[in-house]
């Protein structure tokens, strides 16, 4: 018998030691069965069409047809993770609605946190990738660094490059992020985007909220002795009692 809450899975992907490394990840994430491969585009379509999983990890070149060409042509439209090399396309990955996007090489932790959205439950989602991260620390793994993230506005996607964010919020199951006299909001849960920035730079003030060292005006004790964190912008921030102690030993 087969869990119920687990969800069936394809990659199609050209590269041998990337195939390897997919197959290897589904087989280790609880959420998933892997119910078959495909290392060309025209394989894809055929066995996609008549396997229908429910999640499918699509690479975008491949021999044949593209990723993006097969999922054109499916009669269905499973959960979609990109999978590429080539950040480029991710535009057009959104666009067509895809779950995620990893760029390829990915880590453990980044692999875990796309599963995590795509089974879209929050203990569940919260337990795979703080597994995923324990596996990673176990084996002095960091997570990859974040450069930058793709944001919309107004009907427009652009990049955002992570120096330019100036601090986060969370908002149920999305991220308000304030940049450049804006806030754009995101759909990537904010502690899956705090282990992909740099720690020297962003600094979690409380369970919400995450600040990047390089927009704060100053910082002042409250009648707690608990910092706020007063931002470049205007905005004022309550660090809670850890952070505080992290900020204040922090000073020189």
């Amino acid at each position: 018998m087969h869990d119920m809450n687990m969800k069936t899975a394809f990659f199609a992907e050209d590269e041998p030691l990337a195939r390897d490394v997919l197959r290897d990840a589904i087989y280790a994430n609880p959420g998933l069965r892997l119910v078959g491969e495909a290392a060309n585009g025209a394989e894809a379509l055929e066995r996609i069409t008549r396997l229908r999983p429910e999640v499918v990890f699509m690479d975008i070149q491949m021999p044949e047809m593209t990723g993006l060409e097969v999922l054109r042509r499916l009669d269905y439209l499973p959960q979609i993770v990109f999978t590429t090399a080539y950040d480029q396309y991710a535009v057009t990955a959104f666009e067509l609605h895809a779950v995620d996007y990893l760029l390829k090489p990915f880590t453990q932790a980044r692999f875990a946190a796309a599963v995590a959205r795509l089974l879209d439950g929050p203990v569940h989602a919260r337990d795979t990738l703080d597994s995923a991260l324990a596996q990673a620390a176990s084996r002095n793994q960091a997570p990859a660094r974040l450069e930058r993230i793709l944001v919309r506005d107004r009907g427009r996607i652009f990049p955002l490059a992570a120096g330019e964010i100036e601090y986060m919020k969370a908002d149920s199951k999305y991220t308000v992020i304030a940049a450049r006299g804006q806030t754009f909001l995101v759909r990537i849960g904010i502690s899956e985007l705090e282990i992909q920035l740099d720690p020297a730079r962003f600094v979690r003030i409380h369970r919400s909220a995450l600040v990047n060292l390089d927009f704060v005006d100053s910082m002042r004790a409250d009648e707690q002795s608990q910092l706020q964190i007063h931002m470049r912008d205007g905005t004022v921030l309550g660090a809670n009692r850890d952070a505080s102690k992290v900020l204040r030993d922090m000073a020189i």
